[in-house]
């Protein structure tokens, strides 16, 4: 830590629901941080049934418990900062390990005060346990540098949290791309710096699990892209249209294959759809080696990223026949403890 920087006191803000031995692992690596300043660390539950509240106040955790309606991260990690009194907020999710070096060394990013979030790499902690693991690992690598947004772990600046009036707790995902594009309209910076950060349990381990996280994802598009379309900042706008128009594509593509195959009585216009799915995947594995450097992962990521465009379109369907209907969702969640 750079001897200015303006940080004399660190909040770090737990959220979590039912972690269980996660939570446990998490609290202690944040225990057992490398810290030169004073440092308090705050647990916000939403609604466990596990015992989570006793577990975090044994390990020296000031604990808050809702009990909400409608649970959302959002609502958790504003319960957290708001009751917290360091001046920067170290946000984690429950299901992660705090790397002990990255505090310390990062924070002095916040020296600068136009940057209000800085963020490391976040990576599964056990990519080989599933294949769902191994491809959704590539997916939390990011180039350092100017970033358009944070993720659920991140140090940010309190009086930048003040400013921009926190999270919208209305929000079931995508909440800290949200808060983060209202920072930048304010002249604020996200920074993505190349440190490791955190640890993160995934824990995938069926095609449930990876189908109801990729159509939360796909909510997340569409709701935030809809509230960001009449600004000068048309925020995720791009990937919502660009994931629709590939999966009409896409079907287009096997529906025309499937029906010449029939038609024609062969299996080559069947065979040529294979073919060129085959080359698409094929291509995307090879833009993402700076990724991976292992070909069975990256072949694995290549199908991921075209197969779950699909689930994120019915995310996105199934949020605007809610929205139509005056309905909303409640929290995706896509493991158990």
């Amino acid at each position: 830590m750079s001897a200015n920087t303006n940080c004399s006191k660190l909040s770090v803000v737990v959220i979590g629901r039912n972690e269980g031995a996660w939570l446990q692992r998490c609290l202690e690596s944040v225990r057992a941080m490398r810290c030169n300043w004073d440092m308090e660390l705050i647990y916000v539950d939403s609604g466990s049934s596990d015992g989570s509240v006793v577990l975090a106040e044994s390990l020296g955790a000031k604990t808050i418990a809702l009990t909400p309606l409608r649970p959302t991260a959002a609502l958790g990690r504003n319960a957290g900062w708001r009751a917290a009194t360091g001046d920067v907020v170290f946000f984690l999710d429950g299901d992660t390990v705090v790397d002990k070096d990255f505090a310390v060394a990062a924070i002095c990013e916040l020296d600068d005060p136009t940057v209000a979030c800085v963020w490391g790499h976040r990576r599964e902690m056990f990519p080989r346990e599933s294949s769902y693991n191994r491809v959704l690992d590539l997916d939390w690598i990011y180039a350092p540098g100017p970033a358009a947004f944070c993720g659920g772990d991140a140090l940010v600046r309190r009086s930048a949290l003040v400013e921009a009036d926190g999270f919208d707790e209305s929000l079931i995902a995508g909440e800290e791309p949200e808060m983060c594009r209202r920072m930048i309209a304010a002249g604020y910076r996200i920074l993505h710096v190349d440190l490791a950060m955190t640890q993160h349990d995934l824990a995938m381990n069926s095609f449930r699990q990876y189908w109801a996280r990729a159509t939360r994802a796909g909510h997340a598009y569409a709701e935030i892209s809809r509230r960001f379309a009449g600004s000068g900042d048309p925020f995720w706008s791009a990937e919502a249209r660009r994931n629709r128009v590939q999966v009409l594509a896409l079907s287009a593509m096997v529906v025309a294959g499937v029906v010449a195959s029939v038609l024609l009585r062969s299996g080559w216009p069947a065979a040529a759809v294979l073919a060129a799915l085959d080359v698409l995947v094929l291509r995307t594995a090879w833009k993402a080696r700076w990724k991976s450097t292992n070909a069975w992962t990256l072949l694995l990521y290549g199908v991921h990223s075209h197969l779950q465009q699909v689930p994120i379109c019915v995310g996105q369907m199934r949020y605007a026949w809610n929205n139509r209907r005056g309905r909303r969702m409640g929290i995706v969640e896509y493991k158990q403890s």
